[in-house]
């Protein structure tokens, strides 16, 4: 990575030939990708709102945060745009045991010329600042305190981020962006569903400049997503059983919201129903594994109940739990 310190994005793309949105919009990209650029899915849908508010990080240096329900791509999403514009992507999940070291650095003993001395290795943080990287912090919500204090400064307009233990100030590269993706926007584990989401500093979420919400997509979107990802399903009937599936995960997503459910299948969800049945061949098995089994005990009949509305057919074990209305 290091032959490209001092690169800059050196060509421009057509958003609307890329990405398919109507927009007469071009954006910065680079022509070669390197070993950090990610693999470009070929198949992936993209949002158009969520796209256009990631493009503008990309093109404007904007600090952009991307919030939504689990399952939905939100880090996908910044990848597969990075993907197209050849752009260097480093994910890192700030979960429970990233420190403040591993992203400032730390003093680490080391082998020069047959001798251990000790040297300052330095984190992601200022790695990352030198080069044309796309940084991006994954559950941003679940960070903790004194790393979130670490983040706030290269949030500042000029990003400037200075290394206390060298006394040196990094300005950042030109190329360098900051994204990050939360599940919550700050408030906490409203829902129940994100345990261990932290309330935010306000004054470090008014910091980003943009803020993008992408939840889950429309049925037929989301089924031929399904159908992209499992091939097999892509015939008549095929397409029939992924429309079913992803009505039922809908209905799971009205219980959650009702109150019924104290979980709901996401899109992630769907796609491992559609490859475990691929894997066993058995529609109502695959449904036990890839999300049956994770529900609580008394919510499993009316998750049931929903199986046999959409799939027309009993689940096997709840037979006699009520009748349903029917495909």
């Amino acid at each position: 990575m290091n032959d490209l310190i001092q690169s800059r994005p050196d060509r421009t793309v057509s958003v609307r030939d890329v990405f398919g949105i109507d927009t007469d919009l071009e954006v910065a990209a680079f022509a070669e990708a390197d070993a950090h650029v990610p693999e470009i899915d070929p198949v992936y849908r993209f949002n158009a709102d969520a796209t256009l508010a990631i493009l503008a990080g990309f093109s404007r240096n904007r600090r952009v945060l991307v919030q939504g329900l689990h399952g939905s791509g939100k880090s996908t999403h910044i990848e597969q745009v990075a993907a197209r514009l050849n752009w260097p992507c480093v994910r890192v999940n700030l979960d429970g045991h990233v420190s403040r070291l591993d992203l400032v650095g730390r003093d680490a003993v080391v082998l020069r010329e047959g001798r251990q001395v000790t040297e300052f290795q330095e984190g992601i943080v200022p790695w990352s600042l030198r080069r044309p990287v796309a940084l991006v912090f994954d559950e941003y919500d679940a960070g903790r305190p004194d790393v979130m204090f670490v983040i706030q400064r290269i949030l500042e307009r000029d990003g400037r981020f200075t290394l206390l233990d060298q006394n040196e100030v990094i300005r950042p590269h030109p190329a360098f962006r900051l994204f990050a993706t939360a599940n919550t926007i700050g408030l906490g584990n409203l829902t129940g569903l994100y345990h261990g989401s932290q309330l935010l500093n306000h004054a470090q979420i008014d910091r980003w400049n943009i803020v993008a919400t992408l939840n889950y997509l429309s049925r037929d979107e989301e089924a031929a997503i399904v159908r992209a990802r499992v091939p097999a399903l892509d015939d008549e009937g095929g397409r029939r059983l992924v429309d079913s599936m992803v009505a039922t995960a809908s209905l799971t997503r009205e219980g959650f919201a009702a109150g019924d459910l104290s979980t709901l299948m996401s899109p992630r969800t769907v796609i491992t129903w559609a490859e475990n049945r691929e894997i066993f061949g058995d529609t109502a098995l695959a449904f036990r594994l890839s999300f049956l089994n994770k529900c609580d005990d008394l919510e499993r009949p009316l998750v049931a109940e929903y199986y046999q509305r959409c799939l027309g057919e009993e689940l096997p074990g709840y037979e006699s739990r009520g009748e349903g209305d029917g495909p």
